[in-house]
């Protein structure tokens, strides 16, 4: 039995890494409640009794728009934190698989971005994420991955998604405008989840490659934030996960501003991913059909609880 220790407990990643975890593992998720990162001491006590064969750092500083105002609360967990792990990582020699995010570029590729396309965070969010990723790499570690991703979701926790869902679902509202001219891959958290646990497993058994790699692995496709909600309510209705359909409006993002910048393509190459882990990434929209299949199954055991009470 391999046993995994994930950081970010709460997180949508760390749920779906929890519940996906393959048979022959063991998954120990800790949170800010069990493990704070500010004292490397704790890290180095877990690491001490749970004895793990590999490291997953899930823990981030996601409030993108808030980060622009709470700079240092971003670095604190995103660049200062992950040098912990790092320390860890080294001081027991063990496998981290670090998860960072599309926010390193700017968006002004026309193309998939590679792993050695040049970095430039447009946010404090992203410019905080790449200052982590520098942590790790400067620590020169044994075996390290740096996994790229974007546009994260999950039936667990509060996301795009769900957010869309509420809002098409609002009896108030008669019309929604979404974002159309940024565009990226949308990502089931269970799929990236099983993509780790990929990763890990080779990485533990020596077939990875040494030293630190940054690799990238989202959902499979393109979409702009409007196709994303067009898509999700398309579905949705036919799931009954909503009555009515709503219009959606396509909104330049010059029409709705927001604290931080986005990069407005942020399309991610996954082939080095695909090619070193030998598992190939699915559909966008074939993804977000099982996701939003996890919520009819969450509202008919809520319906079904409800008539026992």
């Amino acid at each position: 039995m391999k046993n995994a220790l994930i950081l970010g407990k709460s997180g949508q990643v760390a749920w779906e890494l929890v519940r996906t975890c393959p048979d022959g593992w063991k998954a120990t998720a800790c949170g800010r409640n069990e493990l704070n990162l500010n004292h490397p001491s704790q890290l180095q006590d877990a690491v001490n009794e749970l004895n793990p064969d590999l490291l997953i750092n899930a823990a981030a500083y996601t409030a993108v728009d808030k980060a622009e105002s709470e700079v240092q609360q971003a670095y604190q967990v995103n660049q200062q934190a992950v040098a912990t792990v790092a320390d860890v990582a080294k001081q027991f020699d063990l496998p981290l698989i670090h998860i960072s995010t599309d926010f390193v570029f700017d968006g002004n590729h026309s193309s998939p971005y590679t792993n050695t396309d040049p970095t430039n965070p447009l946010s404090v969010y992203g410019a905080s994420k790449l200052a982590g990723e520098a942590e790790i790499r400067s620590r020169e570690l044994a075996c390290a991955l740096i996994l790229r991703t974007s546009w994260v979701y999950s039936s667990h926790g509060q996301n795009f998604v769900k957010t869309m869902l509420r809002l098409m679902g609002d009896p108030e509202r008669e019309q929604l405008a979404v974002v159309c001219d940024q565009v990226g891959s949308p990502t089931w958290a269970k799929t990236l989840a099983e993509a780790i646990w990929k990763a890990g497993e080779s990485m533990v058994t020596g077939q990875s490659v040494n030293g630190t790699t940054i690799a990238n692995w989202t959902d499979a496709g393109v979409a702009s934030w409007y196709d994303f909600a067009e898509a999700i309510q398309e579905l949705a209705l036919q799931k009954k996960l909503l009555k009515t359909a709503m219009p959606i409006r396509p909104l330049l993002h010059t029409a709705y501003p927001t604290p931080a910048k986005r990069p407005q393509y942020s399309v991610l190459d996954k082939s080095g991913f695909e090619e070193l882990y030998r598992c190939q990434t699915k559909h966008w929209r074939k993804q977000l059909d099982g996701m939003l299949e996890e919520l009819v199954a969450q509202v008919e055991s809520k319906e079904k609880k409800n008539e026992y009470v």
